[in-house]
């Protein structure tokens, strides 16, 4: 499987800017990726108080809608993340789009201290089958709550894919997660962090990243824009657990409600 990794810089509530941005980076892949992975809330940027009721969307949005025209042109999938407007709330959420549709969506179940009060959280994790890999979406801070790559790991996640706006001084804090969560679930992780300078003199960390199952880091990038194409050896997952196997030799599980789809989603629900 080929993943492109879009470290890219944003423009706080400039839809258009960033839309555009990403429309170009699914028209401009090369044929034989797999996927393309944005930053946290690229398509909206992190929108203020002001902004935010009008940049937010539904999922049957316009941006989305226009990211599915893109995919379906291409013949590639995307994670990218949006303000998602739904029943009077707002949400921190991050889609997988393939070609075949939405095929599954996040909202941000842990939020930084500055989104609380304009998003609400998340209350499940999910995971979808993907041409043949079990995939589940984590979005910024989530990663720093080893429950939260737990969770995707009882749902059997053997790739999680974490879009991320991580910001100074916490570059440091994110690489040492994203490392441990791979290693602890034994699955490959992907983050793809902003670089640039934000609002209220925010400065992004760049640093994004591939993980195998081992926790053993496979790449990562530095401070400014860059594609990076990686590729995952499946091999490696059964590998990893070959001799051990975590999620199955642990003795507690986190609670909450198991529901299976008949699309192959699985979803763990937040008590």
């Amino acid at each position: 499987m080929k993943i492109e990794l879009m470290q890219l810089a944003g423009r706080d509530g400039d839809t258009a800017y960033n839309l555009e941005r990403v429309l170009r980076g699914i028209a401009d892949c090369d044929g034989d990726i797999d996927l393309l992975v944005f930053p946290e809330t690229q398509i909206s940027g992190f929108a203020n108080p002001q902004q935010l009721a009008e940049v937010a969307e539904p999922l049957d949005g316009p941006s989305i809608q226009a990211v599915l025209r893109a995919v379906r042109a291409k013949g590639v999938a995307v994670v990218v993340g949006i303000a998602e407007k739904a029943a009077g709330h707002y949400y921190n959420t991050s889609l997988l789009v393939t070609p075949e549709g939405v095929a599954t969506s996040y909202r941000k179940t842990h939020l930084w201290p500055d989104e609380r009060g304009l998003f609400q959280p998340g209350d499940r994790y999910n995971t979808v089958l993907w041409r043949g890999v079990r995939v589940g979406l984590l979005i910024c801070y989530d990663i720093e709550l080893p429950e939260s790559a737990r969770a995707l790991g009882q749902l059997g996640a053997e790739l999680i894919l974490v879009s991320n706006g991580n910001m100074d001084p916490y570059g440091p804090v994110h690489r040492t997660a994203i490392m441990a969560r791979a290693q602890e679930n034994q699955a490959f992780a992907v983050m793809v962090n902003r670089v640039g300078n934000g609002t209220d003199g925010l400065v992004f960390a760049g640093g994004s990243a591939l993980v195998d199952p081992f926790g053993r880091l496979l790449f990562e990038a530095g401070r400014d824009e860059c594609r990076q194409v990686v590729e995952l050896d499946l091999g490696q997952l059964k590998a990893a657990r070959r001799d051990y196997d975590y999620l199955h030799d642990r003795r507690l599980q986190l609670s909450g409600e198991y529901v299976e789809h008949a699309d192959g989603r699985r979803e763990l629900l937040i008590p």
